[in-house]
């Protein structure tokens, strides 16, 4: 399923190994100590620092918030709450999971409580275009299919009960594994799991009703890893 869903994601492009080549090797020692370093500054109250973390992180958080929201209408203000709860709640950061999955949770819990602020539905919106856009663009005509694609894709996702879209957008989308997934949404893994493969089925059973995802629902019908019998 995640290789399907990679398909549609306007940001799945790839780094190829010849890019890095030639470029000068560096050690994830010390980029992890790079990484430490920033938080500690910031978790003692270094502007600097925490402009550093917003830096590095704001796309990510961009681009979660935007894919579980669905528009850009609130885009500016998720990312803006988010780092607002991370600037009050920083100093409590321990370290006992990754930065990254702690932002996460914190990007996950602003979205959905402005999910439910809302009261209504969100209209899809074009996707944002971002600086991971696919190298080399489209034709006019590959052009407007995939944003079909997409639109139709974002439909039936949109459709799904909030909590097993949280774990597919997490999942299939953002490439999360359930054990990271269970931390940020405070659930057993057996549980994440057990959403996510209701999740899969019943966008299969959604996307039958979609004329432009009528092959992709097929594909997925046969991949008995995907919970699509």
């Amino acid at each position: 399923m995640a290789q399907h869903a990679s398909a549609l994601q306007t940001s799945a492009k790839a780094t190829s190994a010849d890019g890095l080549r030639g470029r000068p090797a560096v050690s994830l020692v010390t980029v992890q100590a790079d990484v430490n370093d920033v938080l500690e500054k910031a978790k003692a109250g270094d502007r600097e620092a925490f402009r550093e973390l917003f830096r590095r992180h704001r796309s990510d958080v961009a681009r979660l918030a935007y894919r579980m929201l669905g528009n850009q209408t609130d885009l500016e203000d998720v990312i803006q709450e988010v780092f607002l709860q991370v600037h009050r709640s920083l100093a409590d950061f321990r370290g006992q999971s990754k930065f990254s999955t702690w932002l996460h949770r914190v990007t996950v819990n602003v979205v959905l409580m402005n999910r439910r602020a809302a009261r209504s539905r969100p209209v899809f919106a074009a996707e944002a275009i971002t600086d991971e856009e696919v190298e080399g663009g489209h034709r006019p005509d590959e052009e407007a299919s995939r944003n079909e694609r997409m639109a139709a894709f974002r439909r039936v996702l949109e459709k799904l009960p909030e909590k097993k879209r949280t774990v597919f957008v997490l999942h299939e989308i953002e490439g999360l594994l359930p054990a990271e997934i269970a931390e940020m949404v405070d659930a057993p893994v057996l549980t994440v799991r057990t959403r996510l493969f209701y999740a899969r089925r019943e966008l299969c059973e959604l996307m039958r009703a979609e004329p432009s995802l009528v092959h992709l629902a097929k594909t997925l019908t046969e991949d008995r890893e995907a919970g699509c019998e």
